[in-house]
């Protein structure tokens, strides 16, 4: 079993010594013990850092992504809760698509005014359309409320 100090662990994962503390603080990760005042970790928690980092980058809260590991802190991942955030990524990106074409027609609309320009009229019906829809909600597993 390989062992790795704190300092160590953040050098390879590049998350930051105060992150780690936190991580451990919350229950997301844990220690195996302390040599003086630096805490000490296996591995493997490079593997836990890798999929929680995964989780914030999905959009994921970090009190989602404690309740993706089970009792023994193994991956415990609900399918569900993956397609519910890759639809509601899906619909992001739908979004920033409408929105970016908006901005490249109205930075290059011919129209002496774009309230008098019929497609900058649709784009924005478009835009007022998707963006007072209401939004798809995860359902969160556990009752943990950890930090976000």
């Amino acid at each position: 079993m390989q062992i790795l100090d704190i300092g160590e662990v953040a050098e390879r994962s590049g998350v930051p010594p105060s992150a780690l503390r936190y991580y451990e603080e919350i229950g997301l990760i844990q220690s195996i013990r302390r040599h003086g005042l630096r805490r000490q970790f296996e591995a493997d928690v490079l593997l836990k850092l890798s999929l929680i980092e995964l989780g914030k980058t999905a959009g994921f809260s970090l009190t989602e992504v404690a309740n993706m590991f089970g009792e023994d802190g193994r991956p415990d991942i609900p399918r569900d809760q993956l397609r519910a955030k890759a639809d509601d990524l899906q619909r992001q990106m739908l979004d920033l698509r409408l929105l970016r074409d908006a901005l490249r027609h109205v930075a290059d609309c011919p129209a002496p005014s774009h309230l008098e320009c019929p497609t900058f009229r649709k784009l924005l019906k478009a835009t007022r359309r998707r963006v007072t829809r209401p939004s798809s909600k995860i359902r969160r597993r556990g009752s943990s409320q950890l930090g976000e």
